[in-house]
């Protein structure tokens, strides 16, 4: 019986041209992460750190994209939303206009049976469709996430009223190529099927595009509402809203880290290996911390640590 060949996932260490090589779909990836072409031999690691992107989400997107195993633990949403809007900038201000261009190009609008006219209007109420698709993620779904991650939870809205409704948008362009090939009635031309392979690209490229947000941003969104739903409950049972930035001076810069882990579910023996120093040292701070801010739980320090902007909320583990 022959073995299945194990898929390894990129990693941090990879050089960028090898996954590119390997994948040319990872081009789109790395332009909607804002990163430029030009990096010679470099790590994806060393890429990102130059540019500003965060590494982890990078590579979640990549891996996936590409079939291969990958991890939403360390993705970080805030990023993920950048990397969607611009996508959602490709696709209506470049590539969708350069598309309907070519169309206009190959199909010959000056015919009586008026089909190629038909054409066009359908995709122009497709391009219509998308927009408004999108502009609903930009200007509801995205500005509802980046409400989250300053700890404030809208009780009418989640993540999961969007993913119920999403749909994804690249089946109408499918048809479009299947009524181009099978009812326009003129015979082959260059032009008209290299039109076609750009819509084919197109309808993959979207696809690909919202199985990322079904795939990736609604289940690291969903971790959030937790954080956010814990951070309420919190609130509600204790009536404190640990005020922001009140007692954050008093603490040293060893303290503001020990809350940082704290506020991760990192144990003292663990805070004290990654620190260096001992468990009683940890713990002489743990206390001080306490005297200082009147906060003695580990979910209360976690609240203090979001609201003063100590920690990022996507590292957070409250469960």
């Amino acid at each position: 019986m022959e073995q299945q060949k194990i898929v390894k996932p990129y990693s941090a260490n990879n050089r960028m041209r090898d996954i590119i090589s390997d994948n040319h779909l990872i081009l789109m990836v790395m332009t909607r992460f804002g990163i430029s072409l030009g990096f010679g031999d470099k790590t994806v690691e060393e890429i990102c750190e130059e540019t500003g992107t965060h590494t982890e989400t990078f590579i979640a997107v990549a891996n996936f994209i590409s079939g291969r195993p990958y991890s939403l633990e360390k993705v970080d949403v805030a990023s993920l939303i950048d990397y969607l809007k611009r996508a959602h900038n490709y696709f209506l201000d470049f590539n969708l206009p350069h598309i309907r261009r070519k169309l206009i190009e190959s199909i010959d609008c000056s015919g009586r049976d008026q089909v190629a006219m038909l054409i066009l209007k359908f995709f122009d109420e497709y391009v219509t469709e998308v927009r408004n698709h999108m502009e609903y993620e930009n200007q509801r779904v995205f500005t509802y996430v980046e409400s989250l991650l300053k700890g404030e939870k809208n009780p009418e809205y989640n993540i999961r009223i969007f993913a119920g409704k999403h749909h994804h948008i690249e089946t109408r362009l499918k048809e479009l190529k299947d009524i181009i090939i099978r009812y326009y009635p003129q015979q082959s031309s260059d032009r008209l099927n290299s039109t076609l392979f750009d819509i084919i690209n197109c309808e993959q490229d979207l696809n690909s595009h919202c199985m990322v947000e079904d795939r990736i941003f609604v289940p690291v969104v969903e971790k959030v509402e937790h954080l956010a739903e814990t951070v309420l409950q919190y609130r509600n049972e204790t009536g404190d809203d640990v005020p922001a930035n009140t007692e954050a001076d008093s603490l040293s810069p060893r303290e503001k880290e020990i809350v940082g882990c704290v506020a991760r579910g990192m144990s003292n023996k663990e805070i004290a290996d990654a620190l260096c120093v001992s468990i009683n040292t940890v713990t002489t701070h743990r206390r001080n911390i306490s005297a200082k801010l009147g906060i003695h739980s580990p979910v209360g320090l976690a609240i203090y640590a979001i609201v003063n902007k100590m920690v990022d909320i996507n590292n957070l583990n409250l469960e």
